[in-house]
């Protein structure tokens, strides 16, 4: 049986992942979202994700529940194993990751399409302002790492600028990801 591809929607923060992910479901039906585990504090908005505590993490990371987990911004994400189960009946499965587990990713899934957000720094800004869940510091931190490269080695990488409308980006990506599948 053939998998379907995973969908890794990565950039820096405040691009939009979690919207552009919303999105691209709403509209091509055959694409699922996987709801990630995150250790997110409670009163923490965001992406539709499964919140437990560290220790909760760090238990199921060691009963082998994830397949695919990091560290990031002071907080633990995994990818559930359920994500195979998911591959067997949809299109293709959307999942939010860091860009720095994306050749492991790619190793561990086979199949994987990057799609790399990205928008300007003033939108940027904006967005991380307008959505306040970090300080002006770690504002100002996470602005500074947008800049950082996708590693080198991945197989099958979308770039697309997520600076204006969000259906732009959208019909931009299901474009390109058509063109690839053919």
């Amino acid at each position: 049986m053939t998998l379907a591809p995973v969908i890794a929607v990565v950039g820096p923060s405040g691009v939009g992942k979690d919207s552009v992910i919303e999105a691209l479901e709403a509209r091509a039906k055959g694409i699922q979202r996987l709801r990630r585990v995150v250790t997110r504090p409670e009163g923490e908005a965001g992406e539709d994700f499964r919140r437990v505590t560290d220790d909760a993490f760090r238990q199921m990371e060691g009963e082998g529940a994830f397949a695919l987990s990091w560290h990031a911004h002071g907080l633990l994400y995994g990818v559930p194993k359920e994500i195979a189960q998911q591959r067997q009946v949809a299109e293709a499965v959307l999942v939010n990751l860091s860009r720095a587990v994306l050749l492991q990713a790619q190793e561990i899934f086979g199949d994987l399409i990057v799609i790399s957000l990205t928008a300007d720094a003033s939108v940027l800004e904006q967005r991380l302002s307008l959505r306040g869940r970090e300080s002006d510091s770690e504002q100002a931190r996470r602005l500074g790492q947008a800049k950082t490269p996708l590693p080198k080695g991945l197989v099958r990488v979308i770039e697309v600028d997520n600076s204006g409308a969000l259906q732009d980006t959208v019909a931009k990506i299901l474009s390109r990801l058509q063109l690839e599948s053919a």
